[in-house]
């Protein structure tokens, strides 16, 4: 039975990827933030497993997995939790830096690196999904962008790293998703927010789930998912 670890399984793109690898079967962890967030990630989510470790402070990741059980292998890895707050350069204050790149970079990377001998034993695959913003940034997505951009390097580093492990490493692109994310960026951006213009989560679920399923005689590094609307 394939063994996954994921992050952001609270809502959006993370729920419907959690959902998906329990109703098929596979043993499923799911990381939460405190104990009471991972009971509620248990009742939402039946027969799945739970690990608590805040992604906003990753200095901590190491003391607190070493106060639970771990999977013995790790088949797939999948970072899918974020944060964004936008703003210019200039009024962005040092305290939205640190929050925005210890979620969405810093932690990703403690967390592999903690998981890398399950990864390694179970020749298993990290997925980080990045964004469009990993790509191109744009005004008043600075700190979101520079944290997407970083964790593009990061796996890109990882893969060469790695590959000789027979660890596999994705990056998935995705446009303007309908999540709760996507309807936050929308009011700090003053716009009216219309989930049926933008990429349903479903859709980058299976754009994760296709690079995990892969044969292992092929590895697919980056998939950009666009809006088709």
């Amino acid at each position: 039975m394939p063994t996954h670890l994921l992050t952001g399984a609270g809502s959006g793109i993370g729920a419907v990827t959690a959902q998906r690898l329990i109703e098929r079967g596979d043993e499923v962890w799911l990381l939460a933030r405190d104990a009471k967030r991972a009971t509620e990630l248990r009742e939402r989510f039946p027969g799945a497993r739970t690990l608590v470790g805040d992604l906003a402070d990753p200095a901590k990741l190491s003391w607190a997995f070493g106060h639970q059980q771990l999977p013995l292998e790790l088949d797939s890895l999948l970072h899918i939790a974020g944060m964004v707050e936008l703003g210019p350069i200039g009024d962005t204050p040092v305290k939205v830096w640190q929050e925005t790149l210890a979620v969405n970079l810093v932690a990703p990377a403690e967390l592999t690196r903690l998981l890398l001998p399950q990864l390694r034993q179970a020749r298993g695959h990290v997925v980080f999904v990045n964004s469009g913003a990993g790509h191109n940034a744009h005004a008043e997505w600075g700190s979101y962008a520079a944290s997407k951009h970083g964790l593009r390097a990061l796996a890109d580093s990882l893969r060469h790293e790695e590959h000789g492990n027979g660890v596999r490493v994705t990056s998935v692109y995705p446009g303007r998703t309908a999540t709760p994310m996507q309807a936050k960026v929308h009011q700090q951006e003053g716009k009216e927010y219309d989930a049926d213009r933008w990429i349903a989560p479903e859709s980058v679920a299976t754009a994760i789930l296709t690079a995990v399923d892969l044969p292992r005689d092929a590895e697919i590094t980056d998939i950009t998912v666009r809006p088709g609307r």
